[in-house]
């Protein structure tokens, strides 16, 4: 590991202004990404900035009814807040079906919609990859990639986001918002992440220099019937090969409302929005919801190990679906 300085940010202006002054810095949140990326040589820093004493650790509701999560919120915190666990169950699903209870103490909320990709050619050093260096290729395409995208790739890139939790803020048409040397800002969470396109290096649309301060959760009433289903490989925390966030609403039989995202299958969480508009008036049935999958994975483009994703990702999203039917009838 290349030996970094380290300094602590007591205000929002103060971290700025550390990071500006040293480009080679990098904030840092909980650790659970960077530190081990620091251990592997992907990430070398010179200059750690901790955020963890920043007055970003808060949840709040507004008068308008939006949740405000401050980014140095702990993901455990966050999945045992009263007001996510009533008003947005599935993002409580998703943090405890994250990682275990030891890293959710001190993972944040900003650091995990900002952790790398786990994927095995990135995280390995001696391997080429576009995405850690730029114009060396990308072996996944022809190596192991039974875990990879299968919507919105290219042949530059085809490695998968692995969090758990921006898949559900997704869902919930969650805004980022964030702080530069130049002022404030704010992104929707569907775009702050980049299509890999030929610059998958390139992964977010934040400013140079930006410190994301918090995630703003819209009052969402079709949220409170949600659910987030994760499939990984073992029962222990692992990244997942599949994962959806829904919510549903239903009247008279048809669906009136309906949010879903994809995990795992895109270099981003995939807004499943083609899927919403063939449920939007449809019966909330079985036949339905397989309707909208296939819509949704039309545009899949799977590479020769990755194709049972289309299957996996097809039957996830009819279980889960069915399953909010179900419970909304009774």
């Amino acid at each position: 590991m290349r030996e970094f300085g380290y300094q602590r940010a007591h205000d929002v202006s103060g971290a700025l202004a550390l990071l500006d002054a040293d480009p080679e810095a990098r904030f840092l949140g909980g650790g659970t990404n960077l530190v081990d990326l620091m251990k592997t040589g992907v990430e070398r820093p010179a200059r750690l900035v901790d955020l963890r004493g920043l007055p970003l650790d808060r949840i709040e509701r507004a008068e308008d009814g939006t949740l405000r999560i401050g980014a140095t919120v702990s993901n455990s915190a966050l999945a045992a807040h009263p007001e996510v666990r009533l008003r947005y169950p599935a993002l409580t699903q998703a943090v405890v079906a994250g990682a275990s209870g030891q890293l959710r103490n001190m993972a944040t909320v900003g650091g995990n919609l900002l952790q790398r990709t786990r994927c095995g050619y990135f995280t390995d050093v001696t391997q080429p990859c576009n995405k850690r260096a730029p114009g060396t290729g990308c072996p996944a395409v022809k190596g192991e990639h039974h875990n990879a995208a299968i919507l919105g790739a290219s042949e530059h890139c085809v490695a998968v986001h692995p969090s758990d939790l921006a898949v559900a803020l997704t869902a919930f048409d969650a805004l980022v918002t964030y702080e530069t040397t130049e002022g404030a800002g704010e992104l929707p969470l569907a775009d702050l992440y980049l299509a890999p396109g030929s610059t998958p290096h390139l992964e977010t649309a934040l400013p140079t220099g930006a410190l994301i301060t918090g995630v703003a959760l819209p009052p969402t009433p079709v949220a409170a019937l949600s659910r987030y289903r994760k499939v990984r490989e073992r029962a222990s925390y692992a990244f997942a090969i599949g994962s959806v966030a829904a919510a549903l609403e239903i009247e008279a039989g048809a669906v009136r409302d309906v949010r879903l995202a994809l995990g795992a299958v895109a270099s981003r969480p995939w807004r499943a929005s083609a899927a919403e508009r063939v449920l939007r008036g449809a019966p909330a049935t079985a036949d339905s919801f397989a309707a909208a999958a296939d819509a949704e994975l039309a545009a899949a483009v799977p590479l020769p190990h990755n194709g049972y994703k289309v299957t996996l990702m097809r039957n996830l999203v009819v279980a889960v679906l069915t399953e909010l039917a179900e419970e909304a009838a009774r």
